[in-house]
């Protein structure tokens, strides 16, 4: 089979997924009620969105990079990053969603949108000038458009090959001319998105390892669902070239850049835990102390498992427990990016409750002070009226204070005390699987119609018989 065909049962499975999960976000929406400022609603928005239009920008990057590199072993289903890729124009559109919500403040992800926050704050006060609507907003639509021109004229470029190729391969040159700026616009761009899409969530932190480690969660997570969809399409009959080899090598990148991950992820830990810090440390603290599942699971899904289950190199070859890795490793990065942002939500969420009922209490204390000015003016004499008068204000500055202090407690004790569990932020919820579910089948139902327009394997490509017959 050379074009692949996109049937009726595939576009209902997919389709009715995103369907489900499409409802369950809008559902989340209501969970927590206006007080939470729907939090649950928009964290599960950013976290989904993130991760797979990071799915779509990885793709790219390794299609640019492998592209540039002369590397002809996966030619033959290059046609599946380019699917991947064109996932950005969905991207633009949800992250447009949180765009209109951060400019409306319809959504409190982020402690910097807060003008009077930043205000009080030095270090937001610092980070101001990166940390704005503008900037993020700017840099979302701008870096998102440009990588989506990038891979779509890649892909033009790509598809008019398989008809009109020639035996000079000036169409070839062609995509290597391209995808040399598209290695480098996102090698040097998409470290922006994802300091200001996730990292900042976390306002006061910052890790200058962060953006690798983001990268290197998403390379394996799109390493995991190419290794998926392309077993899926094998057994329909698709890719009859695609051999062990193939999937071998793809094995070895799911191990090498989980080890990677591992690495990067021990390096920002040992470092800001070694140098104690606190306000570095406060990141892992919190996600050690109050979110133990989390931290460690974290550790578990995407070291210990794939180590274990892929160190060996038969394991590789075999299409059962690469397919098992995959998902375990593909579920494991998504778990990841929600470490990343729930937690640093429901602090956010913690600091605005505390802060409402700060603004209450010293609201409280005025009225009181004001209470306590009139009842002196309305006609005592004049000891009797400077002494009560005082007695009231002392009495009202006092009562201010003991609020004050007392939303200080509170706000401690959010930071040290075991918080309670919240389903959608201790752990995912079923709520939080269903969306995770209803994202995948929407991107699924995405790159299998881009995939159904055009040959599946470029066979004008000057590296194709080397695809064909690659071997390790």
């Amino acid at each position: 089979m050379e074009n692949f065909v996109f049937s009726s049962r595939a576009k209902l499975i997919t389709g009715g997924t995103a369907l489900f999960g499409l409802l369950l976000l809008i559902f989340s929406y209501f969970v927590d009620g206006g007080e939470a400022h729907h939090m649950r609603f928009w964290t599960n928005l950013l976290h989904n969105a993130s991760f797979f239009t990071g799915i779509a920008i990885i793709a790219c990057f390794a299609y640019a990079a492998f592209t540039t590199a002369y590397a002809g072993w996966f030619v033959q289903f290059k046609r599946v990053w380019e699917s991947f890729g064109m996932f950005i124009l969905p991207g633009i559109f949800l992250f447009g969603v949180l765009i209109v919500g951060l400019w409306m403040h319809s959504h409190h992800l982020y402690h910097w949108n807060d003008e009077a926050a930043v205000l009080a704050d030095p270090i937001l006060t610092h980070k101001s000038a990166f940390l704005n609507p503008v900037w993020y907003t700017g840099a979302t639509i701008i870096i998102l458009a440009v990588y989506y021109w990038l891979i779509s004229t890649i892909r033009k470029i790509s598809i008019d090959e398989d008809t009109n190729g020639t035996t000079d391969y000036s169409h070839h040159k062609r995509i290597k001319k391209w995808a040399a700026p598209m290695l480098a616009a996102i090698g040097f761009t998409s470290p922006f998105l994802i300091w200001q899409w996730i990292m900042s969530i976390d306002a006061h932190w910052y890790s200058t390892m962060f953006a690798w480690y983001a990268s290197a969660s998403l390379f394996v997570a799109m390493t995991a669902l190419t290794i998926m969809l392309l077993i899926y399409l094998k057994s329909r009959g698709y890719y009859p070239g695609i051999n062990q080899e193939h999937f071998h090598d793809l094995g070895k990148y799911l191990f090498a850049i989980s080890i990677f991950w591992t690495y990067v992820w021990f390096s920002q830990f040992m470092l800001i835990w070694y140098a104690n810090v606190g306000e570095e440390t406060i990141y892992f603290k919190l996600r050690m102390d109050q979110y133990p599942v989390l931290f460690w699971g974290n550790l578990l899904l995407n070291f210990i498992a794939p180590f274990f289950i892929l160190m060996r190199n038969d394991t590789k070859r075999k299409m059962g427990t690469l397919f098992f890795a995959s998902a375990i490793v593909f579920f494991g990065h998504w778990f990841d990016f929600f470490n990343m942002i729930k937690p640093g939500a429901r602090e956010a969420m913690i600091e605005m409750a505390a802060h409402h009922d700060a603004d209450h209490g010293e609201e409280h204390a005025t009225m009181d002070a004001h209470a306590g000015d009139d009842h002196a003016a309305a006609g005592h004499d004049d000891h009797a009226a400077a002494g009560h008068g005082d007695d009231h204000g002392h009495a009202a500055d006092d009562h201010a204070m003991a609020s004050h202090d007392g939303d200080h407690g509170d706000a401690a004790d959010h930071g040290h005390a075991d918080l309670p569990f919240k389903s959608g932020f201790t752990i995912p919820g079923l709520l939080e699987i269903g969306i995770f579910l209803g994202f995948l089948g929407g991107f699924l139902f995405f790159v299998l119609s881009v995939l159904s327009r055009a040959p599946l394997e470029p066979k004008k490509d000057p590296y194709f018989e080397e695809s064909l017959h690659h071997h390790t």
